[in-house]
This record gives C-alpha cells, structure tokens and sequence, in this order.
C-alpha cells in the first residue's frame, strides 16, 4: 500500500521479518521519547501478530504498528519527523482493513489521551475512564465492523 503522492510504502510482515526495525522505530518513540520501560514495551504478543512497517522513499524505516489476533491493535509509533503527514491514518486505514479480511467484527486499542481525537476520527468510540498504562494515561477505544 503507497500513500498518495508519496513514495512511502506500508508493508504487512512479521515480527520475526521485520524485528529490528520495529524494534528501532518503537525503542526511539516509545522508550526514548515517552519513556515507556523497556520491560514493558515488549511482550509475548509480538510474534504472533501482525505489524505493519512503513518504508520511506529511501526504504528506510519510520513507522511501525501491530494488530492481535483478536483486533487489538497497537504499538502504533511514527518516529517524530514524519508525524502529521497522515501515516498513522494510512496504518490505521491498513489494519482496520485487514481486520475486515479477517472478519473480525470488531477492532480496539488502548489510546493515549493525547491521541483520542485521531482515533474518533477514523470512527472509533472511547469505550473506558482514563487510566494509566507505562505512566502515561490511557482510554480504551473502539470501532465495530459489522
């Protein structure tokens, strides 16, 4: 998938594929910038899922995402330079799609506050009260696909 007007590239893989650069992407973005613990940040869920890398014009990587089997998407993270140019969107868009192939009749993830109005934009519905996750606070959030 090619976001338009760009020559950045989404590719669907795996963690084993594209391990080490998720893991960069995720260590600058959520470790370094957020300061999320590094014990936290990664888990037993990542070989089993699929992650979205996306590939600038130079196919070097700058953004990464991950949906569960069951539709729970996250980890979504755009290293700084290349925010607000509609590549969180762009995976969003991707993984709720290939929920659909899944017929999976839901899709959800646990928001930062500071992003819920990016997910309400794609539709989705904040489902929890605020609570904290790696010190940084949190809402459940929603989208159904049925």
């Amino acid at each position: 998938m090619n976001i338009p007007e760009t020559n950045i590239t989404i590719k669907q893989t795996s963690f084993k594929e594209e391990m080490s650069n998720i893991k960069h992407i995720r260590e600058q973005v959520f470790i370094n910038e957020q300061h999320v613990p590094v014990e936290l940040e990664w888990d037993e869920y990542d070989p089993d899922a699929i992650h979205l890398i996306v590939l600038d014009e130079k196919h070097v990587p700058i953004a990464t995402s991950r949906m569960l089997s069951d539709g729970h998407i996250g980890r979504m993270a755009v290293i700084p330079e290349w925010r607000t140019q509609g590549i969180g969107t762009a995976m969003l868009l991707k993984l709720i799609n290939i929920a659909k192939q899944h017929n999976l009749e839901a899709v959800f993830l646990s928001a930062q506050l500071e992003a819920i109005d990016f997910y309400k934009k794609q539709g989705f519905n904040v489902k929890s009260d605020t609570y904290m996750d790696a010190g940084i606070p949190h809402k459940d959030m929603g989208l159904n696909l049925t």
